[in-house]
């Protein structure tokens, strides 16, 4: 995942005098609510299409290989996300901030590695207070939210992939709820179209989109329990995967609304037709942080992967 702080800094530019329908980039959006030329539109399906098909690999690979390239895989995606959550709040006066966050999270990653989550998360959140302690009055509240976001990005996915019998798989099951959530919520959107999910938000999210990829998500789950060898109640999964995908376009429309509040499009123009990181990964980080939870509360710390998919 070739991603460099400088193309991070861009997000900046994506802001706009007010504030604008999220259109093809939203999975649950219909043909017209970009408000683009129909050229427009095909010419950010290709891209988005071309951008996937590069990243999507690169990340099945580090959840293939799992251990350090995996941690180091999110570290750099939760280092990302922090990047341009600071450039989208404002919040990037103090010229320390950045660099001690993001070491900070590079420790969380490290310890998380070493399969001592709770030590981790115990790191990010006192990065919250730090910010909490030292951060400006003026945006502090933005800036411990972005340090808490970034921390669950990268702390969820390596917590259920250090399962040696059943991580893989949990991150494998993970990838295709929220894929198909955002690539049948985004066709079904297209060609239904009908009633606004959330129009104060996201004036391009419909209902049909939203129903489109929660049906894709089960069909996930019904293939997962069949065909992936893992002995589990497909029923069972099938109801862990509408949640995930209910989470997951939950986390789509909670970052749509945070960029409404700051007047901006996209989080940021480091992955062609996607915009940011944030944007591309809002509706996962939802979704693995609720997947994390469902394991811990099931198969305790130790075997998150096994609670969340052995029913």
């Amino acid at each position: 995942m070739s991603f460099t702080v400088a193309s991070a800094a861009s997000a900046a530019s994506s802001r706009r005098p007010a504030p604008e329908p999220v259109g093809p980039s939203d999975p649950a959006s219909n043909a017209g609510a970009s408000g683009l030329p129909r050229a427009g539109r095909r010419s950010n399906l290709i891209l988005r299409i071309l951008s996937a098909a590069v990243l999507a690999p690169i990340a099945l690979a580090a959840a293939y290989f799992g251990g350090w390239p995996f941690a180091a895989f999110w570290f750099a995606a939760a280092a990302l996300v922090l990047w341009e959550w600071l450039s989208l709040t404002d919040a990037r006066s103090s010229k320390f901030l950045f660099p001690s966050v993001a070491a900070g999270l590079a420790v969380a990653a490290v310890i998380a590695e070493w399969h001592r989550p709770i030590t981790a998360s115990l790191v990010v959140l006192l990065g919250v207070f730090a910010v909490a302690v030292f951060a400006p009055s003026a945006r502090r509240r933005w800036m411990m939210a972005g340090v808490a976001y970034a921390g669950a990005l990268l702390v969820a996915p390596i917590m259920l992939r250090s399962d040696p019998a059943l991580g893989v798989f949990a991150i494998a099951f993970l990838f295709g709820v929220v894929w198909a959530t955002d690539i049948l919520g985004y066709f079904a959107g297209r060609a239904i179209g009908g009633p606004k999910l959330a129009p104060a938000i996201s004036p391009g999210k419909t209902w049909a989109g939203a129903f489109g990829g929660t049906c894709g998500a089960v069909v996930v789950a019904y293939v997962g329990s069949r065909y992936a060898g893992i002995d589990t109640d497909p029923g069972a999964l099938m109801m862990v995967a509408i949640v995930l995908s209910v989470i997951a376009q939950g986390g789509d429309l909670l970052e749509s609304w945070i960029k409404r509040q700051f007047d901006a499009k996209d989080a940021g123009t480091t992955i062609p037709g996607h915009g940011g990181v944030m944007d591309r990964l809002d509706g996962f980080w939802a979704a693995a942080l609720v997947a994390m939870l469902i394991g811990i509360l099931r198969g305790g710390i130790d075997a998150p992967a096994q609670g969340l998919l052995l029913w």
